[in-house]
């Protein structure tokens, strides 16, 4: 028998996502009879208390009796629980500077860590995260902006809206010119990013008709690493040699940027990997893009109109390519930027169901099955008061040598 812990969260701003709803917990019981619940009161969770305890679970202000706490974002370090396991997104894998003290007080309180973001299969890709909701949201935002921007309709705020369908029916009421719009992104957020456009009954096109052709309808196109990026040497490999061999690869982005409208950055940027377009190719007179959505919002990265995130409550800024400044979107020279990082916030319900389903199909089974497929042992970042083989490249960070 494992008894776990649904914790409160407790990051500002508030995140009303939840690691399991109460009828994925139902789920994951009649599955495996040995997995317990105790869920920990909450005011601000998307699923109430009482959501939970009609599903027969407790709820409860002390959960220090659970042996494994699942929750969504860091916990504060005064409210560690010592000798448990944790599960959590504690971003510090890249060695962020601001959450060094929360590892260090996770080693110091003997804690067994699991972050979310490092749960993956035998080849190193994830098993869960809400990629798929950033996707959604940061195209409902993007189209949102382009109304904001040229007074064209007043679409609602997406935390407004109770999921994804409600989404849907918003985007169906507004009326688009003959736009051109780009995704990159062939992953878990391009895949969200092209269910909102496929819902809006926006035609798909290949690379050569999006860049060749004139059409009297909005268009996408949703375009692989290798569409907007080639060798320098001319020579055509495969995808493969260019995640093997970044550095020898330069940006092509720009055949799509002088002939889009909108562009939706979902792709996943790797170390190495030449900008898709730098300061210098927005400058251009013909660069044509007019509203960025970047869910993948990367500051100063390879979408060089992203100069900072922006927020929920305050979600697009204006990007001035002559003076790679911020101004006011409104502005006729301003690129629109819409970054918010933390877009699945904007439909917890949809998203909590959805990373619950991919917890129990990857992580539960894992407890019961004495792990066989390796995936707790890979994302444990910690055991017995150090760092874990796989992350002992921290141990500089956590010593604030770096």
């Amino acid at each position: 028998m494992t008894k776990f812990g649904i914790i409160k969260e407790r990051k500002n701003p508030p995140d009303r996502r939840v690691v399991f709803s109460p009828k994925g917990l139902k789920k994951t019981t009649s599955k495996f009879p040995d997995a317990s619940f105790i869920v920990e009161s909450s005011a601000i969770r998307v699923f109430n208390n009482l959501a939970y305890q009609d599903e027969g679970f407790e709820v409860s202000e002390n959960i220090t009796d659970a042996e494994v706490l699942l929750g969504v974002k860091e916990v504060p370090i005064s409210d560690l629980i010592p000798n448990k396991k944790y599960f959590f997104f504690s971003h510090t894998i890249k060695k962020q500077p601001y959450n060094r003290k929360l590892l260090k007080a996770i080693l110091d309180k003997n804690i067994e860590l699991y972050d979310h973001e490092v749960i993956v299969g035998k080849k190193g890709f994830r098993l869960i995260g809400f990629g798929r909701y950033a996707g959604i949201v940061g195209t409902y935002n993007g189209f949102r902006a382009w109304g904001l921007k040229y007074d064209g309709y007043n679409l609602p705020k997406a935390e407004t809206l109770t999921d994804q369908k409600a989404l849907e029916a918003e985007l169906l009421k507004i009326s688009l010119p003959n736009i051109k719009i780009v995704l990159t992104g062939n992953g878990k957020v391009g895949g969200g990013a092209k269910e909102i456009l496929d819902a809006m009954m926006i035609k798909e096109v290949t690379v050569e008709e999006y860049i060749n052709n004139t059409y009297n309808e909005p268009v996408y196109v949703q375009v692989d690493v290798l569409d907007y990026n080639k060798r320098i040497d001319g020579r055509i490999l495969d995808k493969n040699d260019f995640y093997n061999n970044p550095q020898e690869y330069t940006s092509d982005f720009m055949r799509f940027a002088n002939v889009s409208d909108i562009y939706i950055a979902g792709h996943f940027f790797g170390d190495g990997a030449p900008f898709i377009y730098t300061k210098e190719d927005a400058k251009s007179k013909d660069f044509n893009i007019k509203v960025v959505a970047d869910v993948s919002c990367d500051i100063d990265g390879p979408v060089a109109s992203t100069i900072r995130s922006s927020t929920i409550a305050d979600p697009i800024y204006g990007y001035h390519p002559e003076t790679e400044t911020e101004i006011d979107f409104k502005d006729p020279k301003a690129i629109v930027v819409m970054a918010v990082d933390n877009l699945p916030c904007e439909l917890p319900k949809d998203a909590s169901e959805g990373f619950g389903d991919m917890f129990l199909e990857h992580v539960i089974p894992a407890f019961f099955n004495n792990d066989q497929d390796g995936v707790l042992e890979r994302a444990r970042m910690t055991k017995n008061g150090k760092l874990t083989e796989r992350f002992s490249y921290l141990q500089d960070y956590v010593d604030g040598k770096e």
